[in-house]
């Protein structure tokens, strides 16, 4: 059966966006690249709310050209577009009318039994983005594994990467330590 995984860039504090909706404060040196391009890799499908998949689009059709100030960069940038073109994706959305990525799909309701059914029929892990949709998820019992990368920055405020009003235990299976200050949490939902 596949795995489940919420995996979020995350503040010290516990967000995932400011109080702006802004996502940029988050670290994406080579590194940080890397390791998003090594977790993406062997994902199948990709679950996104529609701010998440309104962010993420941008890979579908980025053109990362030579540009010096980012140096090696571009070539982590440049595989992490293959990448995520090549994942099926399905935006959970009740308003979002037209979709900007091929390999995907607009779900209007967060079903979780139709969730149980792609985690056992799929071949490859599945990922979710998005505070909101992952809070479903969680509700539901559904998720598997917790990938958080905290970043070394306090925003007082904006979105919760977690949910309030749940209670989950988590069992830590490794940590990493990047150059830039970001540490990957990697947790096993305990049930």
């Amino acid at each position: 059966m596949a795995k489940l995984i919420y995996a979020a860039n995350v503040s010290l504090d516990g967000y995932i966006e400011d109080e702006r909706g802004n996502l940029e404060w988050s670290i994406s040196d080579d590194e940080v690249f890397a390791f998003w391009n090594d977790f993406q890799q062997p994902i199948g499908t990709c679950l996104y709310g529609r701010r998440m998949y309104e962010s993420m689009v941008y890979w579908e059709t980025a053109n990362i050209k030579t540009n010096p100030s980012i140096g090696d960069q571009l070539e982590v940038m440049r595989n992490f577009a293959q990448i995520w073109r090549a994942a099926e994706k399905i935006v959970y959305s009740r308003t979002l009318q037209t979709l900007s990525s091929a390999r995907t799909r607009i779900e209007r309701e967060f079903n979780p039994n139709v969730i149980r059914r792609l985690k056992e029929s799929s071949g490859a892990d599945i990922t979710i983005g998005g505070p909101e949709l992952a809070g479903q998820a969680m509700s539901a019992g559904l998720i598997d594994e917790c990938h958080l990368l905290l970043n070394p920055i306090v925003l007082g405020g904006g979105k919760r990467a977690l949910p309030d009003n749940l209670h989950i235990r988590f069992e830590l299976l490794g940590e990493r330590r990047f150059q830039c200050g970001v540490v990957q949490l990697h947790y096993r939902v305990i049930v």
